[in-house]
C-alpha cells in the first residue's frame, strides 16, 4: 500500500501565523524590504544571565538526558514562582516541564480529552487551539464573543454552550490574538459557572507577565475556591524572557495522577525537554528580573504609539490592549476595495495584498476565528513599527 496521510493529519490545519511568517522570509530572501508584524516572538536577546547559565549548564556536563517530564530543580523553581506571585501552593511532582507552551497545551489536551468530547473555546482564539484539540478526536466548540465586550466570554455565553459532552473551558489571558485581559470579577464570574458544573480548565497564562493596567493580574484557580482541582495552568519562558527558541513551557496539573500521565506521554512523544534550556529556565525564573520591567515597559511603549497610530486610520478599531504584543483590528470597513487594482472582500486577501504591495505580514483573523480582522504584533522595533503603520496608512488610503 502507499504511504497515505491520515485523514487526521489530512484536516488539520497549517498554523497561520508561521506560513505568514514564512511568506515573509521567503520575500525578504528575494531582496524585498519586509516589515514582519505576523510573529509573536519578542524581538529581544535573551538575557545575558540566561544565556550564561545555559553555558556553564553543558561545562557542567547537563548534556544528557534528563527525566522525561523535566529535573526537579525546574520544577520546584516553577511551584516556587506561582506561590511567589499567586499565593498558589503545588507540590514539584505536579509540574511537567515540556517542549515550549504549545507542547505542554498538546499533553493537556492528550491527557484530558476523549474522542467525542468537547472543549469549549472562545473566539477569537490562538490558531492552534481547536487544531490540537482535533488531534485528540475531541470536538473544540467555538464561542464567539464580541469586540464591544473586549472579545471577552460571559458567563451567560458559556452556560449557553455547555452540552452533555462538554469536559472543558480552555482560557487565555491576557489573550492571544486580541491582547485583551480578563478582569477578577469577569474571571469569578465564569468560575461559578464552572463550580456549578463538572467541567474542567485549562488556563493559558504565558502572557501573565506582559500586563500593561493598573489592574493586577489573576491566576485563574486564585478567583475562587476550589477552582485549584479544576484547572490545569500553563505557561513558560518565551515571551517574559525572550526565549522563544529554547523550548520550554511547562503544565501545572491539579494532581499527580494528571502530572504523571502528561509526563508518561511525553516519554513516549519526545524523552525530556532540551537538558540546557532547562537549566537556563532555572536562571531566568530565580534570577534578576529587572530583564523582564525592561522588556515591558518597551513593549508598553510599543502599544502606545501603535493604538495612536491606528486610532488616526479611518475606519479602524481595536480593543484596548491591556497585555501580550498584539492589536486585533477591525478591518471590516475596508473590505470590499480595490488595491491597485485588485478588488479585496475577505482579510486573507487584505493581509497578502498588504504584504505583497506594502511589504508588511500580519496574521488574517480569520485564523483565529474571527473573519474580518487582522493580527498586528508589536514585537518588534519602534523604526520597524513606524515604517510597518506608515505603511499600512498608505495602503488603506490607496482603496478605491
Amino acid at each position: 500500500m502507499a504511504v497515505v496521510v491520515s485523514q487526521l493529519i489530512q484536516a488539520l490545519e497549517p498554523s497561520a501565523t508561521l506560513a505568514m511568517a514564512a511568506k515573509a522570509k521567503e520575500l525578504k530572501a528575494a531582496g524585498r524590504t519586509i516589515y514582519d508584524l505576523s510573529l509573536g516572538e519578542p524581538d529581544f536577546a535573551t538575557p545575558e544571565h540566561i544565556c550564561e547559565a545555559a553555558i556553564d549548564a553543558m561545562r557542567k556536563g547537563h548534556t544528557h538526558y534528563t527525566v522525561a517530564s523535566g529535573i526537579p530543580e525546574l520544577k520546584r523553581a516553577v511551584v516556587r514562582q506561582y506561590h511567589e506571585r499567586y499565593g498558589l501552593e503545588y507540590p514539584p511532582e505536579n509540574v511537567v516541564i515540556s517542549n515550549g507552551a504549545k507542547h505542554a497545551i498538546h499533553n493537556v489536551f492528550a491527557c484530558l480529552l476523549n474522542p467525542g468530547d468537547e472543549m469549549i473555546i472562545p473566539a477569537p482564539y490562538w490558531v492552534s487551539y481547536a487544531e490540537l484539540v482535533k488531534l485528540t478526536g475531541a470536538v473544540p466548540v467555538v464561542v464567539n464573543t464580541p469586540q464591544s465586550n473586549g472579545f471577552k466570554l460571559t458567563a451567560e455565553a458559556f452556560r449557553a454552550a455547555i452540552t452533555p459532552k462538554t469536559k472543558a473551558l480552555l482560557l487565555c489571558s491576557p489573550s492571544n490574538p486580541t491582547g485583551t485581559m480578563y478582569s477578577k470579577e469577569e474571571l469569578q464570574a465564569l468560575a461559578d459557572v464552572i463550580l456549578d458544573t463538572d467541567l474542567a480548565v485549562v488556563a493559558d497564562e504565558i502572557y501573565d507577565r506582559l500586563v500593561y493596567t493598573d489592574r493586577p493580574y489573576a491566576s485563574f484557580p486564585t478567583v475562587r475556591p476550589g477552582l485549584k482541582d479544576r484547572t490545569v495552568i500553563v505557561n513558560g519562558v518565551s515571551k517574559t524572557y525572550a526565549m522563544t527558541g529554547w523550548r520550554i513551557g511547562w503544565a501545572i496539573a491539579p494532581n499527580k495522577a494528571f502530572a504523571k500521565a502528561m509526563g508518561d506521554l511525553q516519554s513516549q512523544e519526545t524523552s525530556n525537554p532540551c537538558s540546557i534550556s532547562q537549566h537556563a529556565a532555572i536562571a531566568a525564573i530565580q534570577g534578576p528580573q529587572d530583564c523582564v520591567e525592561t522588556m515591558r515597559q518597551e513593549f508598553d511603549k510599543r502599544r502606545r504609539y501603535v493604538a495612536s497610530r491606528l486610532e488616526a486610520i479611518a475606519g479602524l478599531s481595536c480593543p484596548t490592549m491591556e497585555g501580550a504584543f498584539y492589536a486585533f483590528v477591525n478591518l471590516t470597513q475596508h473590505l470590499g476595495k480595490t488595491y491597485a487594482g485588485v478588488r479585496v472582500d475577505h482579510d486573507t486577501q487584505w493581509c497578502l495584498e498588504l504584504l505583497g504591495q506594502k511589504g508588511v505580514a500580519s496574521v488574517m483573523g480569520s485564523a483565529f476565528g474571527a473573519p474580518g480582522y487582522v493580527r498586528f504584533s508589536f514585537a518588534t522595533s519602534m523604526e520597524n513599527l513606524a515604517a510597518a503603520m506608515d505603511a499600512i496608512e498608505e495602503f488603506i488610503n490607496s482603496a478605491e
